[in-house]
């Protein structure tokens, strides 16, 4: 199942004009500076922005084309909001089962109980909303998305306005989600840690257009796109734990290119872990070095040099077919003479295990 989505909305100060298709499974981040129409955009697809010419189509289901429109109460989806949005005469429970009702028995694909479950509110089903803090407000509001068996999940930026513990509380539920549900998400994020967190595919938006779209990973290292440029450029790498090193409490970690050692974690073998590697940790040379305290080392293929200022270059490496990208000074690409196709050895002197 795939989504099509074409609108164009004309605000006057403001246009959307976008030609877009969704993977029908994993996370799709929309990506952009603010005003650039991330919001704009979701609210389309769930049917609350009026567009004439629109065309939506979710797997075999048009929504949305010349000659109808389905109305949004009407579409199977869920909507996360900044604001938690829950009834307050209602209790956590009530919330949860409000939706439920008008969903068909033969259509739940979802049911309450496993909502609770995935985002860990069976605790607090007897509570007002009142009594809830922010992040478990929040933690309801997407159960209660999740209840109504959707058959897309959107979210506008859930996690804008919790402080940074409370993030870090719901990020896990999230992934959750991502793991054991096989319901697409449109998640709009102004943040590329939660992106890199949680996305699988990512849509970049600029001016209301869209800039690029693909394979987050990709998408990250394409020299191309302000992604792979400035102090926080990186690569994501999908990698499964291999086993640990009980002597030294490390965890091995395999992927096309190699293999990761990072300080050992909590993760059974087999577990599917995604890698962050940034572009200023990433140093490069000819030949595999010995007598270094730097345990991740890959062969790897120089795809494209492109120039960082007037002291730098970004290198886009492939190890395995996996981008990487390496930060180097241009003295250093000059000395080791560094072009398209030649082969080196990628040194990566730290590694963050996101999940």
């Amino acid at each position: 199942m795939n989504i099509e989505a074409r609108f164009r909305i004309d605000k006057g100060d403001f246009a959307l004009d976008v030609d877009l298709g969704i993977p029908g499974q994993g996370v799709t981040a929309l990506l952009g500076p603010s005003g650039c129409g991330k919001t704009t955009l979701l609210r389309a697809i769930a049917g609350l922005e009026s567009c004439r010419d629109g065309f939506l189509q979710v797997g075999d289901m048009i929504w949305q084309d010349a000659r109808r429109f389905v109305p949004p109460h009407q579409r199977p989806l869920g909507y996360v909001f900044q604001e938690a949005s829950l009834f307050a005469h209602l209790t956590v429970r009530g919330n949860l089962e409000y939706g439920v009702k008008r969903v068909p028995k033969t259509e739940r694909k979802v049911s309450v109980n496993k909502a609770i479950e995935l985002l860990g509110v069976g605790l607090l089903l007897e509570r007002r909303t009142s009594q809830l803090s922010g992040g478990e407000r929040q933690r309801v509001a997407i159960a209660r998305a999740l209840a109504v068996s959707p058959e897309i999940l959107l979210m506008d930026e859930p996690l804008a306005g919790l402080d940074l513990a409370r993030k870090q509380e719901i990020i896990p539920y999230l992934e959750s989600l991502h793991n054991e549900l096989d319901i697409p998400v449109i998640y709009v994020s102004h943040s590329p840690d939660e992106v890199a967190r949680l996305a699988d595919h990512l849509v970049l938006l600029e001016a209301g257009r869209i800039k690029a779209a693909g394979a987050l990973g990709d998408m990250l290292t394409r020299l191309d796109l302000p992604l792979a440029h400035g102090d926080d450029a990186e690569a994501l790498i999908d990698a499964v734990v291999a086993g640990h090193d009980d002597k030294y409490d490390l965890t091995h970690l395999d992927f096309p290119g190699g293999r990761f050692t990072v300080t050992r974690k909590a993760l059974p073998v087999g577990h599917s872990a995604r890698l962050r590697v940034a572009a200023r940790d990433v140093s490069l040379t000819l030949e595999h070095q010995s007598g270094t305290s730097i345990l991740n080392i890959f062969p790897a293929t120089i795809d494209e040099i492109m120039p960082e200022g007037i002291a730098q270059v970004t290198v886009r490496l492939l190890a395995g077919d996996v981008p990487l990208l390496s930060r180097v000074t241009r003295k250093s690409a000059t000395l080791l003479e560094l072009e398209h196709g030649k082969s080196v050895y990628a040194q990566a002197k730290s590694v963050a295990l996101l999940s």
